[in-house]
């Protein structure tokens, strides 16, 4: 008789997809706001891509620091929360023990199943606290290169998102020009972004997708009103 192994396939890198999303928002949105705001101000493409990508290297390595630390915060709590777990386990075994009953009495178990549980998971003091950390924490163990991957993930996709609106510019000769192009380009993206991204996260595509536009377009206009205003008032 064979028997065939069954896998189940789930969402298991939200922490990437989290990143990816944090970085090319930004990314769209940001440089996009920017270019917008100096398209109102200077008479030259040149200024506006020097200062998007500028805006971009500064941009990313910002994103991805941020990414990074946020990922070693997450490894030093985790650690700092075992080591209490751990501490608590041989310090005071029969209080740990009851909390483990506690969660299995949540699920309807009896008290005799409870007991038994309880103790034959005090045999292994390791993976007893790998179920009180997950159980009763909450917290799952950070991956070992989660820090440096959420850096280089927000950081790549920063770039990828700051490109797009900045590309109109080099293929224009006007700020004006190239100000219509980098909108309707970084729109299209934007809704497409927003579209693809709720659907992965599970909410509305549509509204998700209108939503993250809407907050690009908004950023742009009131960049690009106040450079204008401000190039005003100084000539």
């Amino acid at each position: 008789m064979s028997h065939t192994h069954h896998e189940e396939d789930h969402l298991k890198s939200s922490a990437f997809i989290s990143d990816i999303v944090i970085g090319m928002a930004d990314g769209l949105t940001v440089p996009f706001a920017l270019a917008a705001g100096l398209s109102g101000a200077v008479h030259s493409n040149d200024v506006i891509i020097t200062a998007g990508i500028a805006e971009i290297v500064a941009g990313s390595i910002a994103m991805g620091l941020g990414g990074y630390l946020a990922g070693k915060t997450e490894q030093e709590h985790y650690a700092a929360e075992w080591k209490r777990e751990a501490d608590e386990v041989e310090r005071v075994p029969e209080r740990e023990k009851a909390e483990v009953r506690e969660v299995f009495a949540d699920y309807g178990l009896s008290e005799e199943t409870q007991h038994l549980i309880a103790d034959e998971m005090a045999r292994d003091k390791r993976k007893w606290v790998e179920f009180m950390m997950k159980f009763e924490l909450g917290l799952e163990e950070p991956h070992a290169n989660r820090a440096r991957n959420s850096a280089a993930t927000i950081g790549i996709a920063y770039i990828v998102g700051g490109i797009i609106p900045l590309s109109a510019y080099l293929f224009t000769n006007t700020p004006a020009t190239g100000l219509k192009f980098s909108s309707l380009l970084t729109v299209i993206c934007l809704f497409v972004f927003g579209y693809y991204k709720s659907k992965v996260t599970g909410q509305d595509p549509l509204q998700g997708a209108l939503k993250v536009t809407l907050i690009g377009v908004i950023a742009a206009a009131a960049a690009f009103f106040v450079a204008r205003m401000f190039d005003q008032l100084l000539s």
